[in-house]
């Protein structure tokens, strides 16, 4: 590590400073994980632990699409609804990736005073099984540049396959632990990581030019991505706070 204090000591530091994000309330977010059973899909909230269900939340979603990448191979995964998520028809290999999205999601409306705003928002997620280099697929994508050490990793974000300079990133775990970091002029940023388990990364981007889906019009076009990153080495994992109830469909 650059800064040359030792890992426990540094782990705890990053605690400390991220327990002031705790609590505050975040917009959901859709991220992919894997486990013995398979990859799936959820909604919700990674750093709460809250995955939403259906009946509930959940059932917002028209029909998500996935991939699995493996170099500039791609292959499309069926995609099915459970209580909790959506599960994935496949797992991705060592150096591959999954991707997933949802480009039918409804279109807001938001009514201040004589103006509507109409927004588009577009949900993304990427999982890579490790931290080589990767390509950006989703319109908003935060991929591994393939440099990386023990403990941390870099990544670049990308907006239409151009470097997207200046942006929030938040970084999380399932235990609550939080870090907000932002990207440099060429979009990257280095990431620690310091306990084993997993970590999701979020971003949003809004980008305010007009335009249409099909016959819909919409004015701003907003989308949230997350890149899902597994540790292998490192500090013990942190435990998660109990689940959450999923919330009901407003």
């Amino acid at each position: 590590m650059a800064s040359g204090l030792p890992m426990k000591k540094f782990a705890t530091s990053l605690l400390a400073a991220a327990l002031l994000l705790a609590g505050q309330a975040q917009a959901h977010h859709v991220w992919i994980e894997q486990d013995s059973a398979g990859a799936k899909l959820y909604f919700g909230e990674f750093g709460d632990n809250l995955r939403e269900a259906s009946p509930g939340l959940l059932d917002r979603f028209v029909q998500p699409s996935a991939q699995r990448l493996a170099g500039a191979k791609s292959q499309p995964l069926g995609v099915s609804k459970t209580a909790n998520g959506f599960a994935l028809s496949a797992a991705p290999g060592k150096g591959e990736s999954l991707i997933a999205t949802d480009l039918r999601h409804a279109i807001r409306e938001r009514k201040e005073g004589d103006k509507t705003t109409r927004t588009l928002w577009t949900p993304g997620a990427r999982l890579a099984t490790d931290f080589g280099k990767q390509d950006p697929r989703l319109t908003l994508d935060l991929v591994p540049t393939g440099k990386f050490s023990l403990d941390s990793v870099e990544l670049q974000l990308f907006y239409k396959g151009q470097p997207l300079p200046r942006t929030k990133v938040e970084v999380m775990t399932a235990a609550g632990w939080g870090q907000n970091r932002s990207t440099d002029e060429q979009g990257k940023l280095t990431v620690s990581l310091p306990w084993r388990g997993t970590y999701v990364l979020e971003v949003r981007h809004n980008d305010n030019t007009a335009g249409t889906r099909g016959d819909d019009k919409y004015d701003v076009a907003s989308f949230v991505t997350s890149l899902t990153l597994v540790q292998g080495e490192g500090l013990s994992a942190l435990p998660a706070p109990p689940a959450p109830t999923p919330n009901k469909m407003n």
